[in-house]
């Protein structure tokens, strides 16, 4: 019986795998290496411990009401998309509604997870930690490693001949960018068109003397403003068209993405994408197809090589006096605390069971939380794989024999073996994986039953924003508020953008009405097939990531 249970990490994962623990009746200890909760979202100056922090300037790819905890809604006078500051108020808030911070040790490194000798029987971890250099050893029936995916920059100086042997100017990794100022008047090389590389170079263009963005895919760039001034996410991640996905054939799906794509702005135009791309990413940005309009950021292809002060690119251009190269290649994640015969099981998050548990560990009482890659907010999913990973600490969800566990992993593994800066390239499905583990955990909404109880809720949850309140209407750790936060979710959307109020006497409310009449043989259909055929979890990344 599972007990006391160490959570590595007081980022969104560690927060929420506490709160899950209370809620099963578990005993959580939290280390947490720095002095305060936030992980990555907690902005600093300096690069303290070699801790990974955002820029000053961030703000989140994916609309508060898509992205927070789903039994703490936002408050409903925070804007849609949250500069860094607004998001770490939120995690105090949510940290200090339920408790939590009791919970941490903070200033305090995990230095190793090992198991116990009689693990096989016992499933616990010998956990040695350290604070202010006195190193203490702990037992714990269970761990929960919440570190995430952002953990050591990935900078693939071997692809980029000269980088470190000709090229006299300056370069650096995005985790070492804070603001743009030291960069005013030089000339910078952004490497990577990433969710990153595009703001940097955005941002960058404003006192750079010349920004240079060298990208090697096809890039699709969205708005977060979508249809009708409506976040894009809310607009784009509905069951609805989930549905849609899996009903209609894959060409016909493809061709439809891209013309969505395409309905800003013509991508090939601007050297970004063309509909003939076999790959290619989604990235969001507002600003940067007005900065290559405007000559501000010019897009280039691959890096072939550097010289002394300039970039040869791999079309044959070239680009002469470069200051400064800053490389926006992403992260790679290491468990160095975790002993080696375990650190080994888990190569990647493919090598998981959902993305969560070692399936080879004689005992599940290991889980990693955040390793996962999805369409949506991973903040939502993280707090899904907590809440099924407490479940089967507590005893309540079962875990499929060994062998069906391997079998599962095998049968979801990417066909390629891809590298660290290819990873964000294919990624789940938010709503396939979050139902996928709210299955498990025994807390997905049932789409037939509920059109039948409540079709007003029924209509709100297929048609609107898969927000993340859907997942505390039934099961363990149902919440009561769950309906309101639904059913008020717009509502909150758009209140703080009520700061003057305009006379609009139009109303839609009767379309909507025989709208969703006519719907109900649409919701009917679509619960009954899905619920026989669920749709697979790997697809290519169509939206935003928190």
């Amino acid at each position: 019986m599972v007990r006391r249970v160490a959570v590595i990490g007081a980022g969104v994962g560690g927060l929420a795998s506490i709160k899950c623990c209370l809620d099963e009746g578990l005993e959580p200890t939290c280390f947490e290496r720095s002095e305060d909760i936030g992980g990555l979202w907690r902005y600093t100056d300096s690069m303290d411990c070699g801790r990974v922090s955002v820029y000053r300037s961030v703000i989140t790819n994916t609309s508060k009401e898509m992205s927070c905890f789903s039994d703490f809604p936002c408050p409903e006078d925070f804007p849609s998309y949250l500069p860094h500051g607004l998001l770490l108020e939120y995690f105090r808030m949510y940290a200090q509604h339920f408790n939590l911070l009791r919970h941490i040790r903070f200033k305090t490194t995990a230095v190793s997870v090992r198991r116990c000798p009689d693990f096989a029987t016992s499933g616990q971890w010998e956990v040695v930690t350290e604070t202010d250099g006195i190193r203490e050893s702990h037992v714990f029936d269970a761990v929960m490693v919440c570190t995430g995916h952002y953990q050591e920059p990935y900078l693939p100086l071997a692809s980029f001949p000269g980088i470190n042997t000709c090229f006299k100017g300056q370069y650096l990794h995005s985790k070492e960018y804070k603001d743009m100022e030291t960069f005013r008047g030089k000339r910078v090389l952004v490497v990577g068109i990433g969710n990153t590389g595009g703001d940097l170079s955005v941002e960058l263009s404003r006192v750079a003397a010349k920004v240079f963005l060298s990208a090697r895919t096809s890039t699709w760039v969205f708005s977060r403003v979508s249809d009708h001034g409506f976040p894009l996410d809310m607009i784009n991640t509905t069951r609805f068209n989930h549905f849609l996905d899996w009903l209609l054939p894959s060409a016909l799906t493809r061709r439809i993405r891209f013309q969505k794509f395409n309905s800003w702005f013509n991508h090939a135009n601007y050297g970004l994408a063309s509909t003939k791309s076999s790959s290619f990413k989604v990235i969001i940005n507002e600003e940067l197809p007005f900065c290559l309009l405007s000559g501000t950021v010019v897009l280039k292809p691959n890096v072939k090589e550097f010289t002394e002060n300039s970039a040869i690119f791999e079309d044959g251009t070239i680009e002469e006096n470069i200051d400064v190269v800053l490389f926006a290649t992403g992260y790679i994640f290491s468990f160095p605390f975790l002993e080696e015969s375990v650190r080994s099981l888990i190569d990647n998050n493919h090598s998981l069971y959902k993305c969560v548990f070692p399936p080879q560990l004689e005992r599940p009482t290991l889980a990693i939380i955040g390793l996962v890659q999805l369409t949506g907010s991973v903040m939502v999913g993280t707090e899904m794989q907590a809440r099924w990973v407490t479940g089967v600490f507590a005893g309540w969800n079962k875990l499929p024999p060994t062998s069906r566990m391997i079998a599962d992993v095998l049968k979801k593994k990417p066909p390629v073996k891809r590298n660290p800066s290819e990873r964000e390239n294919l990624k789940m499905s938010f709503i396939s994986y979050t139902d996928e583990i709210a299955s498990c955990a025994g807390v997905k909404p049932n789409m037939l039953r509920l059109l039948l109880t409540d079709p007003r809720l029924a209509l709100a949850i297929f048609f609107g924003p898969c927000t993340p309140y859907q997942y505390r209407l039934v099961g363990r750790g149902k919440w009561s508020g769950a309906r309101n936060a639904i059913l008020t979710q717009w509502q909150r959307t758009l209140k703080p953008l009520r700061t003057r109020v305009v006379d609009d006497s139009s109303s839609g409310s009767s379309s909507w009405c025989w709208m969703c009449l006519l719907a109900l043989p649409v919701v009917l259909t679509a619960g009954f097939l899905l619920s026989k055929n669920p749709r697979p979890g790997w697809s290519l990344q169509v939206g935003p990531q928190l």
